[in-house]
């Protein structure tokens, strides 16, 4: 057994960051004000093309915002994956709001053939508001997200979005980088084809600040009211003056610090992935019954997370466990949202893909620290446990 512990996604601190952190340590802006702040939102807005951005607590945070924006409330329904980490989903609840669950394609994201069908066949449409049939509650929203880095199938799914009305917001967290390489949104990055879209900086993204998010558009107006509710709706900042409940939402400057160093590596990161992508993915097509998910065709993929797909002759428990024992960490997919407790008695739209995905696919590492000869144990160690 090797004591070496290979985890499954880390942060990769060798840039800047000790340069710029102290520097905000010395000038003692380390809390919501700073220069660091809006430099880190000019950036990544430049990075993604998007006509501006602003900084959040956390991508759930920008998911709140959003959400909060477009006046979502209690009988409204949301459009959203069920087939995604909670977060995306909980913002949804924080407005009083219900979740409509959606089904995945091959991608791991919203299937579009799926919300045209929900769309057309459970809903009505006159011209200015989606009715759900069944209980005449309105839809208001469709959350998309870019699972692993992968990018959903925004053509048509903005298609669809536009005969009905329904604003996008895209929850990128995991995608930050992704971009179209053809078609209708060629040259567009994941994130800046919706109404709005989010960034996620947690520890294990592909960049971190620790913690925090971000939230970009291309309609001005939009991040001007997102600015004014993350900052506790001030609209007198000297006599503090308060029209409407706002939330404290800002990210610090400390943060802003770190990702502005992380940002400038952040190509450099994709390359990284993507070469032990291909290393992994040239192995794995060498082991019967197991294959390594690839991703849309026509994107440039930030490779965030590697997926294993195991054949029906694999126990998925069984190979994360056999891991483990090696001291390299896995993890299983997310359980779906819509088996969650809390979300148990909320509507389910023609669930199929997702639970196939859930029960065989296994993540493995995919640090951008990781080197050559880790992926090589990573592999070994699989064969090892296959053949058991």
């Amino acid at each position: 057994m090797n004591d070496k512990f290979i985890p499954l996604s880390v942060p990769n601190l060798k840039g800047n960051e000790i340069k710029y952190v102290t520097e905000a340590l010395r000038d003692e802006w380390v809390s919501t004000g700073g220069a660091r702040i809006e430099e880190f939102e000019q950036k990544t807005a430049d990075y993604v093309k998007a006509a501006g951005a602003v900084a959040c607590q956390s991508g759930t945070a920008g998911l709140h915002l959003a959400l909060h924006y477009y006046g979502i409330s209690t009988e409204d329904l949301v459009i959203v994956p069920t087939l995604t980490f909670i977060a995306a989903v909980n913002p949804v609840m924080y407005e009083k709001a219900e979740p409509v669950f959606m089904d995945c394609d091959n991608s791991l994201c919203m299937d579009p053939i799926k919300l045209r069908r929900f769309l057309d066949e459970e809903c009505s449409f006159d011209g200015q508001k989606v009715t759900f049939k069944e209980t005449g509650k309105t839809i208001k929203a469709i959350i998309v997200v870019h699972v692993f880095g992968n990018m959903a199938d925004m053509e048509q799914i903005m298609e669809i979005a536009g005969e009905y009305g329904l604003p996008v917001i895209e929850d990128a967290t995991e995608a930050l980088g992704t971009y179209y390489k053809a078609g209708k949104y060629k040259g567009r990055y994941a994130g800046t084809i919706g109404n709005i879209g989010v960034f996620s900086f947690n520890g294990n993204k592909i960049i971190t600040t620790g913690g925090g998010g971000m939230v970009v558009s291309d309609d001005l107006n939009i991040l001007k009211k997102v600015k004014y509710l993350s900052t506790q709706a001030k609209d007198d900042t000297v006599n503090f003056i308060h029209n409407e409940v706002g939330y404290n939402y800002r990210m610090t400057n400390l943060q802003a610090a770190l990702g502005v160093a992380q940002l400038e590596q952040l190509e450099e990161f994709i390359a990284t992935k993507e070469k032990n992508y291909n290393h992994y993915k040239k192995a794995v097509q060498e082991i019967p019954g197991v294959s390594l998910l690839d991703f849309r065709e026509g994107i440039r993929t930030n490779y965030w997370f590697y997926s294993l797909l195991l054949g029906e002759q694999y126990d998925r428990q069984k190979v994360i466990d056999g891991f483990t024992e090696e001291h390299i960490q896995t993890r299983p997919i997310w359980g779906l949202i819509s088996q969650q407790k809390p979300y148990w008695n909320y509507y389910k739209f023609q669930l199929e893909r997702a639970h196939y995905y859930y029960e065989r696919v296994v993540n493995v590492p995919c640090s951008t620290s990781l080197s050559e000869e880790d992926v090589d144990r990573v592999l070994d160690v699989l064969r090892s446990i296959l053949k058991q």
